[in-house]
């Protein structure tokens, strides 16, 4: 593997959802006693956890196979330009100069990017655009893995 990265919640995710959980807590064992706090305790903090492992779960990899976006997989003869998008390029794919049919595997709080073109024409995506917290990184590996398959 040349390259593995989760695209896991930062610890503010966590810290919001902690705050959030006492207040519910707070509120509910204001108005309904200890014994309904404890229960909602309970089921806020399940909730939150499920929820912020759920938008945790991605992972990027880079192998000799492709390269591999949570369940995703494109196949290095498929694999075409890289290119390194900054916060300000990542929002411009993200809006006017965005296209529809782009397979997007991006998180809130990460601003920039990796794009790779598909050169496939059976597939309906003409590019992914991948989140990463180390684009250079990504996109270096990406390059390395498409030469190394190409020889």
């Amino acid at each position: 593997m040349l390259y593995h990265e989760r695209l896991h919640a930062p610890l503010w995710y966590w810290l919001v959802g902690i705050i959030f959980a006492a207040s519910t807590v707070w509120a509910v064992g204001f108005w309904y006693g200890p014994a309904a706090a404890v229960g909602g305790a309970l089921v806020v903090i399940a909730a939150i956890t499920i929820g912020v492992a759920w938008v945790s779960r991605t992972d990027v990899a880079v192998d000799a196979n492709g390269l591999r976006v949570g369940p995703s997989v494109i196949e290095w003869p498929w694999v075409g330009e890289v290119e390194v998008l900054d916060a300000e390029a990542t929002r411009e794919r993200l809006g006017v100069g965005a296209d529809a049919r782009a397979h997007l595997a991006l998180r809130p709080w990460l601003t920039e990017s990796v794009l790779v073109q598909v050169n496939d024409d059976a597939d309906p995506h003409p590019y992914w655009l991948i989140g990463s917290r180390t684009p250079h990184q990504l996109a270096a590996a990406i390059a390395s893995a498409r030469q190394g398959s190409a020889a």
